[in-house]
């Protein structure tokens, strides 16, 4: 049995959002497809995800030192102990789906505090003498992204820093496999916008079957 980490990144749901419709179809074909595994919903705007401040860097310079996390302040424990929640939780799972809008060529702050939190040295990463290595290795994951414009190929596709930014934190991660399905040219052309949400959900219903 596997662990999916299906994680949205979304203020609205997907009767109004086009990733989050074409995330549900993923999904559900998903489970029909793969009935034995695990499926655990990770909404980021309900998630609480503390950014990494002055206490996270407080409380892990602490520990770091031998400092026992029992000494920690209220804040240091709740965002450092919650952090390492998340990670422990990431690491644990074998598959990542990540559905998001385009937001000013990126995607939602929610999604970046996420990355931020699971990208902890000796969890899912290393230093060695010979660079970093990732120690995800076993792991594969897709990218459902929505756009107004086309930005996965053609003349803009150099404004796009959602997925490949997401394409080198998998890399960093020594995430073997990493797909995209993109939702992308509806407010360029609304009068073709269901056909295309159409188009990009039958293709996500294919992908997951083999995912």
């Amino acid at each position: 049995m596997s662990t999916v980490l299906y994680i949205t990144a979304h203020p609205h749901d997907h009767h109004t959002s086009y990733s989050l419709a074409v995330g549900e179809e993923f999904i559900e074909a998903y489970r029909e497809a793969h009935p034995g595994d695990e499926v655990i919903r990770l909404d980021l705007y309900k998630l609480s995800v503390p950014h990494i401040d002055a206490d996270v860097f407080s409380g892990w310079g602490k520990l770091a030192s031998g400092t026992s996390f029992d000494q920690l302040s209220d804040a240091e424990k709740a965002k450092v102990g919650r952090l390492s929640e998340i990670v422990d939780q990431y690491v644990a799972a074998d598959k990542y789906v990540f559905v998001s809008p385009m937001w000013n060529f990126s995607f939602p702050p929610v999604l970046k505090a996420y990355i931020d939190a699971v990208c902890v040295a000796g969890k899912s990463f290393k230093y060695t003498e010979q660079g970093i290595i990732g120690l995800l290795t076993d792991k594969k994951a897709i990218h459902i992204q929505a756009s107004g414009g086309v930005y996965s190929e053609g003349p803009a596709a150099g404004f796009e820093s959602g997925h490949s930014y997401l394409a080198k934190i998998m890399q960093f991660h020594g995430v073997p496999s990493f797909d995209g399905i993109f939702v992308e040219g509806m407010a360029a052309k609304p009068d073709q916008a269901q056909s295309i949400k159409e188009a990009a959900i039958e293709k996500a219903k294919e992908a997951a079957k083999s995912f």
